[in-house]
């Protein structure tokens, strides 16, 4: 079916902001921190949700959106089954880049680095914060796995449903926690009229400070 649309023609001329050197802060934690919380504040959609990037095994890039759960200095934190696509490419090649977009503010935060995996006390903690549906969800989806049907998936779910029925608190999955995007590179992206967009570049020192230039649009 052809589209109904003209695509190449579809125009949006940004204006709402502006990202300058002296406005940024030092450190892109502290910048990204300032921006969640306006993209929290103006009730954007889905705020958290990012495009997490990796290599598959045969050098071919994979993306999938995720949740950001948890920022801090040391990162940006995602929860996940590590026996999942995204799980094994992560343990092959443990680098990736997420991108987060949001279009009310006209802004987009570009992020690259290398990934680990959380400790397991936080990886309980947050399990245990999901609701329980989602905590049994974890038992009953092998993530990525081919499955026979819907109906076998939820057949699944009725089983560890029952399992867990007079469990006050459900054990974590050993295959299910959180990894931590280690930056070492953040692009802050400001749209701007005719397309001059405002583009910050941090990039990580060797002593751990960072290095912020300007990049063309």
């Amino acid at each position: 079916m052809a589209l109904n649309h003209n695509i190449a023609a579809i125009r949006k001329n940004y204006a709402k902001q502006a990202l300058t050197e002296a406005s940024a802060a030092a450190d892109p934690v502290d910048q990204f921190n300032v921006w969640l919380n306006e993209a929290l504040q103006a009730e954007v959609d889905e705020p958290t949700a990012l495009v997490l990037a990796t290599v598959s095994a045969d050098n071919r890039p994979s993306a999938r959106v995720v949740l950001l759960k948890d920022v801090s200095p040391q990162g940006f934190a995602f929860f996940t089954n590590y026996d999942s696509r995204k799980g094994q490419e992560l343990a092959q090649r443990p680098a990736a880049a997420i991108t987060f977009f949001w279009p009310a503010l006209e802004r987009q935060v570009r992020i690259e680095g290398n990934v680990v995996q959380v400790s397991a006390e936080m990886s309980d903690r947050y399990f245990h914060s999901r609701p329980k549906g989602s905590q049994i969800g974890a038992w009953a989806s092998a993530q990525s796995v081919e499955i026979e049907s819907r109906e076998a998936l939820e057949e699944a779910d009725r089983q560890f449903t029952e399992r867990f029925k007079d469990e006050e608190i459900i054990p974590r999955p050993a295959n299910w926690g959180g990894y931590q995007l280690q930056p070492t590179q953040v692009e802050f992206w400001q749209g701007r009229p005719n397309r001059l967009h405002d583009r910050l570049l941090y990039t990580q020192q060797p002593d751990g400070s960072w290095e912020i230039k300007r990049l063309a649009p």
